[in-house]
């Protein structure tokens, strides 16, 4: 029963055992350098993959709204319509206007994409299953995020054209405005987990009254800091309905 119930415990270990199997067959010194590329490589591919996928779900979702089919020509039911779409932007000329700033201009999308992903580093997806564990994870994530903000202005400032410049600056006060309380919202759980740290937060939820989690959001101050981080985060990352910044292009040029 004891073999049984370890066996148990280690089920949901299943992917950092895996890791160190892996890792075993590299020389000790080249193991860090081999666990971060590990980590990097899993977490992208993992992420990508269902931004994905819930892309194509809100996709088909706008368009029943709409009383349009939505994707339905690549792949069964438009299943690989998030690859056909990646592959096209990975492929499409790069167009740069004479007057930019080459530099500044190329650099923008990367700091965008890299930003993005940077904050996963520091959200633990299941236990012993976090890339970085630091005092500060929650400062970590949304100093990386800010960093969206950033790479907005990059875009819109070295396209040397006050319409992308005046598109990014709209673009960019959405997403200032909507950070705000997304940060205020995350205070509630800050404040009852009385830590900073990404791990320590998920590990003061671990516990359960019978089938009921302790989760911080079923307090009635923890739902409303729920919703609240929700629609901000929704307004942040330029979701609909708050997509006004990717209509830049149809309302003045786009950044």
């Amino acid at each position: 029963m004891t073999h049984l119930a370890l066996m148990i415990q280690q089920l949901d270990q299943i992917f950092v055992l895996a890791a160190h199997w892996l890792l075993s067959y590299l020389p000790a010194a080249l193991q860090p350098l081999g666990s971060a590329i590990l980590s990097v490589a899993a977490i992208i591919i993992a992420f990508a993959t269902l931004f994905a996928l819930t892309t194509l779900l809100e996709r088909k979702g706008l368009g029943r709204m709409q009383n349009r089919y939505g994707p339905n020509r690549v792949g069964p039911c438009g299943l690989f319509q998030p690859l056909a779409d990646g592959i096209k932007s990975l492929t499409k000329e790069d167009l740069v206007p004479i007057c930019a700033d080459r530099a500044v201009h190329f650099m923008a999308p990367i700091l965008l994409v890299a930003a993005s992903f940077m904050g996963y580093a520091v959200l633990p997806i299941g236990r012993n299953m976090v890339m970085v564990d630091m005092n500060a994870g929650v400062l970590f994530f949304f100093a990386v995020g800010s960093l969206m903000e950033l790479a907005v202005f990059m875009a819109g400032w070295s396209s040397r054209s006050k319409y992308s410049l005046l598109g990014a600056m709209r673009a960019i006060a959405q997403m200032i405005s909507y950070e705000v309380p997304l940060v205020l919202a995350s205070v509630v759980v800050l404040m009852q987990a009385g830590s900073l740290s990404t791990v320590a937060i998920v590990n003061m939820q671990a516990a359960y009254s019978g089938i009921w989690p302790h989760w911080f959001v079923f307090t009635p101050w923890g739902f409303a800091g729920f919703i609240l981080f929700m629609i901000a985060a929704t307004a942040e990352s330029n979701r609909s309905p708050f997509d006004l910044p990717e209509g830049e292009s149809e309302i003045i040029a786009g950044y």
